[in-house]
């Protein structure tokens, strides 16, 4: 039986061009971009070129590229690299606070908690009920002691849009830079930094057909910041650590090819995403629950997020229902994440105030480039045949 895979915004395959562009780099041109004989100028060579052409399709200069290991540590950096710098203290900065929502990835929330621990304010703003952050929120959080603003642009689990322009306006009006993790808008979305008004954008290359382990972080010129992974001067002293040219190679190649096709991509996913709701709500009615925002214009096109109440009082099991799912061919994750052996329901929608046995039966499913209308076709009727199962 061939199986779907619905779980692209957890990763996506990679390209073959991208394969291609890379394999140089891991073959014949395999010296270290810091080495001034032959072999390392071309592969410092490389890198310029993948730099330049990634700050091309930012709107942003050269120097403004670091490259980093992926989102997470884009993240981690933009936070700690703000916050712990020591041009918090300058005339156009509030302070060493930041202000966030309760519905980021880990990859922002953890360091929040480490900066709190730490002693840096942390504001932590309770989002609307489709996930998203106001610009009229953010505002209202803001004090003397912000240092820093962050908030994603697509959320990862419900695909919910945050209004990332009208979002810097506030901050810039109050002196405060604002950090975007726009992983999930990345070849769906247009991401020039000037037209977005961010000062840090994070960006990771594996959710855009590239390879794992490579992301990008934004900094605009001048933005007051402390390294986070200390070493070597590479990165213009921003990152330390041997570059991994072919990752750095395939992430703009993925980059790019992603970009080009975004607008006709996104039209593309999302019409097969309301098939798939049409479908689901066909089957369940009234006993299902969209998490996602349908309205066409306030969540990305490529996640539906749906969750499973209890029906005379038979709950769902959230891991059984993604085990039966793989079981039926269908590749798809939940928005729970495993702890010490034991699954919780996921922090997003717990933060929505969606009841626990409610969050724990959610599964997320995500589009991708190889998705089909027969594939969503098919992943409706298995979700339909499994919780029909479950629920007896």
């Amino acid at each position: 039986m061939p199986a779907v895979y619905l779980d692209h915004a957890a990763t996506t395959p990679l390209d073959e061009a991208v394969l291609t562009a890379m394999l140089p780099y891991l073959r014949e041109h395999y010296g270290n971009a810091s080495s001034v004989h032959a072999l390392g100028r071309r592969a410092r060579f490389a890198v310029e070129d993948a730099r330049e052409r990634v700050a091309a399709l930012l709107g942003a200069e050269p120097g403004e590229i670091v490259f980093t290991s992926g989102g997470t540590e884009a993240d981690n950096a933009a936070l700690r690299g703000v916050l712990t710098s020591p041009g918090t203290s300058v005339p156009d900065r509030r302070g060493p606070g930041l202000v966030t929502s309760a519905v980021e990835h880990e990859a922002v929330l953890r360091p929040a908690e480490a900066l709190e621990a730490a002693g840096h304010p942390v504001t932590i703003i309770t989002p609307q009920p489709s996930g998203a952050v106001t610009a009229e929120e953010v505002e209202a959080a803001i004090t003397d002691a912000t240092g820093l603003v962050s908030l994603m642009a697509v959320n990862n689990e419900l695909g919910t849009l945050n209004p990332i322009r009208e979002i810097a306006e506030v901050c810039h009006a109050h002196g405060v830079p604002f950090h975007t993790d726009a992983v999930q808008a990345a070849g769906l979305y247009p991401l020039d930094v000037n037209e977005l008004g961010v000062d840090l954008l994070s960006l990771s290359a594996h959710k855009v057909y590239g390879p794992k382990g490579v992301g990008v972080l934004y900094i605009r010129t001048g933005m007051p910041f402390a390294p986070f992974v200390l070493g070597g001067s590479q990165e213009r002293k921003r990152r330390g650590g041997t570059e991994n040219v072919a990752a750095v190679v395939g992430l703009a190649e993925a980059l790019e090819r992603a970009q080009q096709h975004a607008e006709a991509e996104r039209e593309r996913l999302c019409t097969l995403r309301d098939h798939l709701a049409d479908a689901v709500r066909a089957d369940f009615g009234a006993a299902v629950r969209f998490n996602t925002p349908l309205d066409g214009e306030a969540a990305a096109p490529h996640i539906l997020n749906v969750s499973f109440p209890p029906v005379a009082g038979r709950t769902v099991d959230g891991e059984m229902l993604l085990l039966g799912l793989d079981l039926a061919g269908v590749h798809a994750s939940s928005g729970s994440a495993c702890t010490s052996g034991a699954v919780e329901p996921s922090h997003v929608l717990r933060a929505l105030g969606i009841p626990r046995d409610t969050a724990n039966a959610t599964v997320r499913f995500s589009l991708g480039r190889s998705t089909t209308s027969s594939d969503v076709d098919f992943a409706a009727d298995q979700l339909a045949a499994v919780v029909g199962r479950m629920r007896g």
